[in-house]
């Protein structure tokens, strides 16, 4: 049985971030694709879509993430789309950028230039390939910590890095780095982690949702949002969507939840980001759907899927 720190006469964790950090990330948190154009990134559509996110009430932006194909691009190229996405934000909205690496320097590397271009957070996804032990996970991010002034939301993906960080792990960083670790986006798919980090750590823990379909259930177990692929192509009905959750409209909420389902599924019917950027080719003129390889263009099956998932959100 996990253990959890002593609570005191409030009721309130001993240890564990400010609850003013609950309020710094929240809602709907597009983790934006990266455009490309004959091989290159497409720096004008990039722009467009970050202005378009932001008139659609997306809360923050998260570029090179895993929908932004993070692992394709150079750190050049992983640099410019990080700078790009902070001065056309503008300060409308905060930016947290993709620093995750497998190679502990090379995401210090990313979480610093991040400051200096001005981030209000790195995402840093546990470490792919190299598997680490859960002193191993303790060990990397500790050393991010020390050496970066960022702050950090931890990202824990297993279907996709293998490694597991789990909640006692968590914890354990929160406790040694308060200030450094606050938030977590998890897309573990296992619901009972979010009552987990919030005994372990603080209620007022900020808590992300990192899978779409799940996005509901987190919120009312305590989540404050969800860092949203589906919110590429609908950001205003997801930014609705994280809004009534925030109200307790569990009406509204389960209604603009239904509409959204199946495009939720969709993104993924193969490999992403191919669907989320077919899907939006279909809404906007000024994106197309190039990938770079080894990933390519999505199967029949999964544009029918989408445009049916469109259809259904109103979308086209």
């Amino acid at each position: 049985m996990m253990g959890y720190p002593e609570r005191g006469a409030a009721g309130a964790v001993t240890y564990g971030a400010s609850a003013k950090v609950k309020s710094m990330f929240s809602g709907s948190i597009p983790a934006l694709v990266t455009p490309f154009r004959d091989g290159a990134f497409d720096e004008k559509a990039f722009r467009r879509l970050v202005d378009w996110q932001i008139e659609n009430g997306s809360a923050a932006l998260v570029p090179c993430g895993t929908t932004g194909e993070a692992s394709t691009l150079s750190n050049a190229e992983h640099h410019r789309v990080i700078e790009v996405c902070i001065e056309q934000a503008a300060g409308r909205v905060p930016v947290i950028a993709g620093c995750g690496s497998n190679d502990t320097m090379n995401a210090r590397l990313h979480l610093n230039f991040s400051k200096k271009s001005g981030a209000a957070a790195g995402l840093c996804v546990a470490p792919y390939y190299n598997r680490p032990s859960q002193e191993g996970l303790i060990a990397h991010f500790s050393f991010l910590a020390e050496n970066t002034e960022l702050p950090i939301v931890l990202y824990n993906v297993p279907g996709r890095t293998v490694t597991d960080l789990k909640p006692e792990t968590v914890i354990e960083l929160v406790r040694r780095y308060p200030d450094t670790f606050i938030a977590i986006k998890d897309a573990s798919g296992d619901l009972s982690r979010v009552t987990d980090h919030r005994m372990g750590i603080s209620k007022d823990w900020c808590q992300l949702a990192g899978d779409d379909e799940l996005a509901l259930p987190f919120n009312a177990a305590g989540g404050v949002g969800c860092i949203s692929v589906t919110a590429n192509v609908a950001p205003k009905l997801c930014a609705e969507f994280q809004a009534a959750c925030a109200e307790n409209n569990l009406e509204k909420a389960r209604e603009l939840n239904d509409k959204l389902y199946p495009l939720h599924y969709a993104m993924f019917d193969d490999a992403s980001p191919g669907p989320v950027k077919y899907a939006l080719s279909r809404v906007h003129d000024w994106i197309g759907e190039e990938l770079r390889l080894p990933l390519v263009p999505c199967s029949a099956a999964a544009r029918k899927a989408v445009d049916a998932a469109l259809e259904h959100a109103g979308l086209v």
